[in-house]
């Protein structure tokens, strides 16, 4: 007996080492691996980027008319001012941004555009200074039936550019107490335009391939698409977006509260909240009273915003250790590659250089059912309530949040969150966890080369 107990002590401490012995080697220091243009645009397309780029980081402010934040429309509900507050880490463009990062640890921005101007918001108890940006959604109507839609956390009341605007925040505690808020943190845009280029006929092989293996391991999936045209929507966290215009055009509207010419109308009709013509970002006729002028220049912001993200590079992994090549090859071999493909090509491009590119996004761009875990309960498209889009993994190694809500820092905790009642990941992260402990973190070293 004393003998049985003294083995089962032995092997609990040597589960216990096992599992601490994998550790998320953290988001890597050094240079961004990303933000900047592709690299074989010309010289006028990448001035085009860079002006383009710089629209991307303006702030808005609710008329225009304060020092250093020059857009106009903010409001009367918004989570943020410009869409480089929230798409900031490793560099402009990326994710949520936060104090754990190697290159700019800073607070949540979102706690400061609380009382920004003079507002008089108070920031909800899911906005921490540690914590990463996010946008709340209710999942029920207070009817009981299906709501989704984004809250935003704060509005324009008190503003020095908002005098006369009475509009209460949400009631986000009396809502969370109902287990009724849902969260998402901002997906990175690096090399989207590449993403954008890619056929349907390649995402459906591409989705098609290996069938036995996906069949074996229980994964299926299958893509959101356009209600209208029937083509595959691919981008936001349950690929419910057509395309990089529509994509901002609708951030647009709903982060920032700013009308454009895709989403012409204010989200809310709330007396004394409207001061500027609708829709508030326009393609502009004349330039400072001129006809001459750049084509940035009569752009409107969010189809510069769609430039900004089409003309990026993807991001750029670090060279392969050892211990990282042997990560790529179990990656592969207990499944995970299955749905973060790690190869798609471009097809014909407007922009020099990216006809025909093979590019490595790590993502199949197709929904798939992740199980209870990880549900939210909310429908878009034909994304039901546990259903996301393969999050892209390219960039990974400089990303400080993980998960559609942030929910975590460490990436073994978002690797196990993949398994649960449902899930069509379960078989791969069983394979996962039957490697050993220098296994999985050959695993990790790779993932966090990306």
């Amino acid at each position: 007996m004393q003998h049985r107990k003294l083995t089962v002590t032995v092997l609990t401490l040597a589960v216990s080492i096992g599992t601490q012995a994998q550790k998320d080697p953290g988001p890597r220091g050094g240079a961004a691996g990303a933000g900047g243009y592709y690299p074989t645009l010309t010289a006028n397309e990448q001035a085009f980027f860079n002006t383009a780029a710089s629209v991307f980081a303006d702030v808005d402010s609710v008329l225009g008319q304060i020092a250093g934040e020059s857009g106009t429309g903010l409001g009367p509900i918004f989570n943020a001012n410009s869409c480089a507050t929230c798409h900031a880490e490793p560099a402009m463009g990326g994710s949520s941004p936060g104090m754990n990062s190697p290159q700019h640890p800073a607070p949540n921005p979102q706690i400061a555009l609380a009382t920004l101007d003079g507002a008089h918001n108070t920031v909800p108890p899911f906005i921490t200074a540690n914590g990463p940006v996010r946008e709340a959604r209710f999942v029920r109507n207070p009817d009981g039936s299906s709501d989704g839609g984004v809250h935003d956390l704060y509005t324009i009341v008190g503003r020095t550019d908002a005098q006369g605007c009475s509009l209460a925040q949400p009631a986000f505690a009396a809502q969370l107490s109902r287990n009724n808020v849902i969260f998402r943190i901002p997906t990175p845009t690096f090399g989207l335009g590449l993403v954008e280029l890619t056929s349907d006929a390649t995402l459906r092989a591409n989705l098609a391939a290996s069938p036995k293996a996906k069949n074996l391991l229980g994964i299926s999936g299958t893509f959101n698409t356009s209600g209208n045209d029937g083509t595959i929507t691919r981008f936001g966290w349950k690929a419910q977006n057509k395309s990089l215009l529509m994509f901002a055009g609708e951030a647009y509207n709903v982060e920032q509260g700013v009308t454009n010419e895709i989403f012409p109308n204010e989200r809310t009709d709330a007396t004394g909240c409207q001061f500027n013509a609708t829709p508030e970002d326009v393609t502009h006729f004349m330039v400072n009273g001129s006809m001459t002028g750049t084509a940035n220049d009569f752009m409107p912001d969010l189809l510069n915003f769609a430039t900004f993200m089409r003309m990026s590079a993807p991001p750029a992994p670090i060279p392969m250790t050892a211990s990282a090549q042997n990560g790529s090859n179990l990656f592969t071999s207990v499944g995970c590659v299955l749905c973060h493909s790690s190869s798609l090509t471009t097809g014909s491009a407007p922009y020099t250089g990216m006809s025909n590119v093979t590019y490595h996004p790590y993502s199949d761009f197709a929904i798939h059912h992740m199980g209870s875990r990880l549900a939210d309960g909310i429908s878009q498209g034909a994304a039901g309530p546990d259903q996301f889009r393969t999050a892209p993994l390219w960039g990974i190694g400089q990303r400080l949040f993980f998960l559609h809500d942030g929910r975590t820092a460490d990436l073994m905790q978002a690797i196990q969150a993949h398994s649960s009642n449902g899930s069509e990941a379960n078989a791969v992260i069983k394979l996962f966890n039957s490697l050993n402990s220098s296994q999985q973190q050959d695993v990790l070293n790779f993932l966090r080369g990306l």
